[in-house]
């Protein structure tokens, strides 16, 4: 009897422990919602003159304004959506990474695959001179190359996580002296855009730039959510994973071609927006708590980061700085204190 009412008590305290941790991560990613929202409406009203909401509002319907219609409609829509779509693909991505090889380093900025894309779309940009439609399918088959690159050069006798890193790493400073080269030999009149948009910009977003990566976004990203549960199985490892009867190639086949697809066109897009993909995962499994999937709370979490950024790197400053530089500005001190901790636990 005493048997009984022990566990009887135990399955109760693992329902309330579930239950608790299903609140937290509602309330965690409604506030995440709410937040990208409200930054979503700053974007529209903020600028060079501030408009009312209920302006902005009758100016999205399409109700002649005046200015207000062409500050609204053609410069601060666009960007409100590059940036809430470019920080959600940044986001998924990089928690997905991250899970998928259990490691918080292995993210696309700094395995390379953001790199790769980059590189293909300024040549294309640069040497080329292309349209948005070719940059962003270039940019997509560059960054499964680099995967299958740096896949290839890391395979040994046994997948090793910290090997792929590495071995990312000196991809991506590859890549980088090709993205160099191809600054020295672009022409002169195109360096400064191609600067800018090397640094991660939202300046002069267009709709028929940003309707490829609203697309992919749509695509890809449930794929990930339908996959979330195979994602943690896969977190527990390669040979768990096969136990519990996880096709772990297929899987994670599928997780890495949603990924790439949509870090390429966010970064065909808005170039390579540094450390969201990095810090996204990491600031989602801090306020969701274990347990419970944190793809959509890390796309959240992009979201509010790019969105946040750019207001600051608007208003915050007498110069106005791309949203790539306040991100790293927020990304490197956090890379950095999680290498140094990493190294204290024997990790690296």
């Amino acid at each position: 009897m005493m048997n009984y009412t022990q566990n009887n008590q135990s399955m109760k305290n693992i329902q309330l422990g579930r239950k608790k941790r299903q609140w937290r991560w509602w309330s965690v990613t409604i506030t995440l919602f709410i937040s990208s929202i409200l930054l979503c409406g700053a974007m529209l009203m903020l600028g060079n003159t501030i408009y009312p909401a209920n302006d902005v509002f009758r100016a999205l319907l399409g109700e002649q304004l005046g200015s207000i219609n062409f500050a609204v409609n053609t410069i601060r829509f666009p960007r409100m959506l590059a940036g809430l779509f470019a920080g959600f693909a940044f986001g998924i991505a990089g928690n997905t990474f991250q899970t998928m090889l259990r490691n918080p380093l292995a993210n696309p900025d700094v395995l390379g695959i953001t790199a790769g894309s980059s590189a293909a779309a300024l040549f294309c940009i640069l040497v080329l001179q292309t349209n948005n439609s070719i940059v962003s399918i270039v940019a997509i088959l560059a960054g499964l190359a680099t995967v299958v690159l740096i896949y290839g050069l890391s395979k040994g006798r046994t997948f090793s996580v910290g090997r792929l890193i590495l071995v990312g790493i000196g991809v991506q400073a590859m890549l980088s002296a090709v993205i160099s080269y191809l600054l020295m030999r672009g022409a002169q009149e195109d360096l400064p855009s191609a600067m800018r948009w090397l640094s991660g910009s939202l300046n002069g977003a267009q709709l028929d730039a940003v309707y490829p990566l609203m697309l992919t976004v749509f695509i890809c990203s449930p794929i990930v959510m339908f996959l979330s549960k195979h994602l943690s199985i896969l977190e527990l490892g390669e040979q768990s994973a096969t136990s519990l009867g996880l096709n772990t190639d297929r899987t994670r086949m599928l997780l890495i071609f949603a990924s790439v697809c949509m870090i390429a066109l966010a970064t065909a897009t808005t170039g390579p927006i540094a450390f969201v993909a990095f810090l996204a995962g990491p600031i989602a499994k801090r306020l969701v708590g274990s347990g419970l999937s944190t793809v959509l709370p890390a796309g959240l979490v992009g979201v509010n980061l790019v969105l946040a950024a750019d207001l600051v790197g608007q208003f915050a400053f007498e110069i106005r700085f791309p949203v790539g530089v306040i991100t790293g500005m927020l990304g490197a001190p956090f890379l950095l204190y999680l290498l140094i901790r990493m190294n204290r636990k024997g990790s690296l």
